[in-house]
């Protein structure tokens, strides 16, 4: 999942240095370092809980739990980066001429702001059924190696 999260990440970022690089007199600028996500610490990654299954003491029921809803976000992501492609290529093409309608890019812009959203909320949705579905006891271990490893590389 943390895989489609990155690179629906990647393709955003890639289509929109290539809208913003056709735009005319703005020099490239620096990248930002991204802003830390405030409910990192409050979400668990799937593969952290997955992978660490036997220490969590998971029931099969909450393994097969897991794994199925981390399957359908997986499809849905798939989806949603396709559909979020195609509207970044819309708006690309809609910036692209010298004389750029304005209220057509605006209207671009925001179908491709309404797929990024979904794509934020599939993702939070999925923290909390994954969330709903450990004991407080596993989730306090959860947060304890949270603690002592740091979150994951690409963790939510």
């Amino acid at each position: 999942m943390k895989t489609i999260i990155a690179v629906v990440f990647a393709a955003v970022l890639a289509l929109a240095t290539v809208v913003m690089g056709q735009e005319p007199n703005h020099p490239p600028q620096a990248p930002h370092p991204p802003e830390p996500d405030p409910l990192a610490h409050l979400m668990f990654p799937p593969d952290m809980i997955l992978s660490h299954a036997s220490q969590l003491n998971l029931t099969d029921e909450q393994k097969a739990f897991m794994r199925s809803e981390v399957q359908k976000a997986t499809a849905s992501f798939q989806d949603l980066q396709w559909k979020l492609q195609d509207q970044m290529q819309l708006l690309h093409d809609t910036m692209k001429s010298s004389s750029v309608n304005e209220a057509q890019a605006l209207a671009q812009l925001d179908k491709v702001l309404d797929v990024e959203r979904e794509i934020k909320r599939l993702h939070i949705a999925l923290a909390v059924r994954l969330k709903n579905h450990l004991t407080p006891e596993q989730q306090d271990q959860l947060h304890k190696m949270m603690d002592h490893h740091g979150p994951m590389p690409g963790g939510d």
